[in-house]
């Protein structure tokens, strides 16, 4: 199928997600979030751009998708970019996607995914997945230029458990930059009505690398050493060396639990240490 994809057709080794289907409306992004990994391998990634006869192919292809089965919106893409104010792909896909039983699991840095919440709410099976990375709204407006403020996104979370299941991905780790203030950042995540943290580190692509230490220039040989220097090369990415990995996301756990939170970690090779399936879809 040309729109609806199988999650991780390359079976990665680190990848502990469920059998699942990938789906978005957009190619691109307008967050502009410098650790970000798929502008390495998607073209003109900052100019996002609706995908043609989108809802027509949709329409087509859901009919093939087995009962069941998991659909993730959006993995490269968020699905609440800028053009979805305009344009309401996304919510016409879930329009679609109701009549279905599925279970459709909606990741989103974006507070415009309230506008739907009329919808969401009275979908069957449904998870919304808030990513995260700091309370500091001056590194979070470095990391993540064009998005909503951590403090706005915690209010979306809120909202939304209210009635819907909700995690947060804590994603990624930048060591050092926030890994510091943990305890406060779980706390406010357990008051606001997570369910789950879903947690990994950032990882080296080249571009990305470019746009970080370009950024933040006082970490340049510390990321050089450790990423470059000290580093893993896993499939094609360059992660933290295991050790280091390993303390962070375990820290991570302890928080999580002391907040009686569900946990996991994503693509680090530490399964063992989570609680629960690692994209959140335990709630289903």
């Amino acid at each position: 199928m040309a729109l609806i994809t199988s999650f991780d057709p390359w079976r990665n080794k680190l990848c502990s997600c469920p059998a699942k289907y990938s789906l978005s409306a957009y190619t691109g992004c307008n967050h502009g979030c410098l650790y970000c990994y798929a502008s390495s391998y998607i073209k003109d990634f900052g100019r996002p751009r609706e995908k043609k006869d989108f809802l027509k192919i949709l329409s087509r292809e859901i009919k093939k998708i087995p009962p069941g089965s998991i659909i993730t919106i959006a993995n490269s893409s968020d699905p609440y970019l800028n053009l979805e104010k305009k344009i309401k792909l996304t919510r016409q896909a879930l329009e679609i996607l109701k009549n279905y039983d599925l279970k459709i699991n909606l990741v989103t840095k974006s507070s415009l995914v309230l506008r739907d919440l009329d919808l969401l709410k009275n979908m069957k099976k449904i998870l919304i997945a808030i990513s995260l990375t700091c309370l500091d709204q001056k590194l979070a407006r470095k990391l993540e230029p064009r998005t909503p403020s951590p403090q706005e996104r915690l209010k979306t979370l809120k909202s939304l458990s209210a009635y819907l299941p909700v995690v947060v991905r804590l994603d990624p780790l930048v060591y050092p930059l926030n890994t510091e203030n943990l305890e406060s950042l779980i706390k406010q995540i357990k008051s606001s009505g997570a369910k789950q943290i879903i947690t990994s580190t950032y990882k080296i692509k080249p571009d990305n690398f470019k746009r970080m230490v370009s950024t933040f220039r006082q970490h340049q040989n510390l990321w050089q050493a450790l990423y470059l220097e000290k580093g893993e090369r896993k499939n094609n990415y360059i992660y933290l060396p295991e050790k280091l990995r390993k303390d962070l996301i375990s820290r991570v756990k302890k928080l999580a639990l002391a907040e009686n939170l569900g946990f996991s970690s994503c693509r680090e090779g530490f399964n063992q240490l989570n609680t629960a399936l690692c994209d959140g879809s335990s709630f289903f």
